[in-house]
């Protein structure tokens, strides 16, 4: 198997939370680290005991505990914000990795429940500490995991294009047009013949 293929065969078995409690930048990131680099099968929390023994099985390693440095197994639990509390400040959708927190500034924002992967991520970005994770009964599956990195990709190709389309509208700001262009030449050349003229 190619390192590639082994990549995305490890990244099919982590949760795709997009946590980071692992230490890596997503599950993606988790996968190359384990794979390339060697990283420990036992970082990852959401996954808990039946992740890491399928990472075992798959790379031939030993079943090992998680490891209590990055987290412990708990229910899964999905984030609820409190109306009352919540000032519309948005902190909350710049980290949520698959869109699932909807409003907008300076009004009530809401979970979309389906689309929470319960990382807790928006937990310590609200500075009103007015989110609560909530245990819905639901355990969490390797089709709610690719569900998830399916609307986590979405998610980072949505953030990508507003920040090139953001990125060319101050290109073309600092970029003067060519008509603006022209006046300022015309300009510039007025002003050296009637330099030419006192002299």
């Amino acid at each position: 198997m190619s390192t590639l293929s082994l990549i995305q065969s490890v990244d099919d078995l982590l949760p795709q939370t997009q946590c980071r409690q692992c230490g890596f930048e997503g599950c993606h990131a988790y996968a190359e680290a384990i794979v390339e680099n060697g990283a420990a099968i036992n970082r990852c929390a959401p996954g808990g005991a039946k992740g890491i023994a399928d990472l075992a099985a798959l790379l031939n390693l030993p079943v090992v505990e998680l490891d209590p440095e990055y987290g412990h197994e708990v229910p899964f639990a999905v984030a609820r914000i409190r109306p009352e509390d919540c000032i519309g400040c948005a902190w909350c959708t710049k980290v949520c990795p698959t869109s699932a927190i909807a409003g907008t500034p300076k009004h009530l924002h809401g979970v979309i429940e389906e689309d929470c992967t319960g990382c807790s991520l928006c937990l310590a970005a609200c500075p009103m500490d007015c989110i609560d994770m909530i245990e819905n009964g639901h355990v969490w599956s390797r089709e709610d995991a690719h569900r998830a990195r399916d609307a986590f990709r979405a998610a980072e190709a949505r953030r990508e294009a507003r920040q090139a389309a953001e990125k060319a509208r101050l290109e073309s700001l600092r970029r003067p047009s060519s008509m603006k262009s022209s006046l300022i030449a015309d300009i510039m050349a007025k002003a050296h013949q009637a330099n030419a003229k006192q002299k």
